[in-house]
């Protein structure tokens, strides 16, 4: 099913940097200038405007527990280069050698107020500025540890032509995702054998799709579903 049966720990045969991708789509110039300045005006408004917020989730998650107030994890970007995504931090300190990458609802490594960022996905806020310097946009496929990017087929990789998003298709599709995952043994294995294969189905359909007008209904549609509990 994937370009090799490895999981993590196992050796790795693509490494992260530019490579060249078969069959990307080519660019379309005058839609990545607008997507850009819509992700760099959108970016810094939000930075600015959700300040008060930000400082609030930072005080609360420093009074919770000991740790650092972001968490920042390596993942693969655009054209294969790796870069630190930024999120609150949601679990304990040092998590990543307490389990694998991937989290179930019930991960015992999540914190008491990391449950709730979680829930309403303002553990994503940080993001903002990942957009900001370029590192992603605010629409495109959610970015990948290495171990599950070398696991790509060739076809699977052509998601690396595009700056990786805060939301796309599949952000919307498994919004539930550690709800699925929960009482998971092995969790990064359940991702990829019941996860994976349609998430990376939905991002593909995005590459190879894309538009300015499909941008702005995925945000359209993201934005709804994270208020809607507040709505009811």
């Amino acid at each position: 099913m994937y370009a090799d049966n490895k999981l993590p720990g196992q050796s790795h045969r693509m490494k992260s940097g530019t490579m060249v991708l078969k069959g990307a789509p080519a660019p379309d110039l005058p839609y990545a200038m607008a997507k850009r300045a819509f992700d760099l005006f959108f970016a810094g408004l939000g930075v600015v405007a959700l300040s008060p917020l930000l400082g609030l989730i930072a005080a609360v998650i420093k009074l919770d527990s000991r740790g650092p107030i972001l968490y920042k994890g390596q993942r693969v970007g655009i054209n294969g280069e790796s870069f630190n995504i930024l999120k609150f931090r949601t679990m304990v300190s040092n998590a990543e050698a307490r389990g694998g990458s991937t989290t179930p609802e019930d991960d015992p490594r999540i914190t008491k107020v990391g449950r709730m960022l979680r829930r309403r996905k303002l553990d994503e806020f940080p993001q903002l500025w990942n957009v900001l310097v370029g590192d992603m946009s605010f629409v495109g496929p959610r970015p990948q540890v290495q171990w599950a990017v070398d696991l790509y087929t060739p076809e699977e990789r052509i998601v690396l032509s595009v700056r990786p998003g805060i939301t796309d298709y599949a952000s919307l599709r498994f919004a539930n995702e550690g709800e699925i995952l929960k009482g998971s043994t092995n969790p990064d294995r359940d991702y990829m054998e019941e996860i994976h294969p349609e998430k990376m189905r939905l991002s593909l359909e995005y590459v190879r799709s894309r538009s300015f007008a499909a941008d702005m209904s995925i945000i359209a549609r993201t934005l709804g579903a994270v208020f809607k509990p507040f709505w009811n």
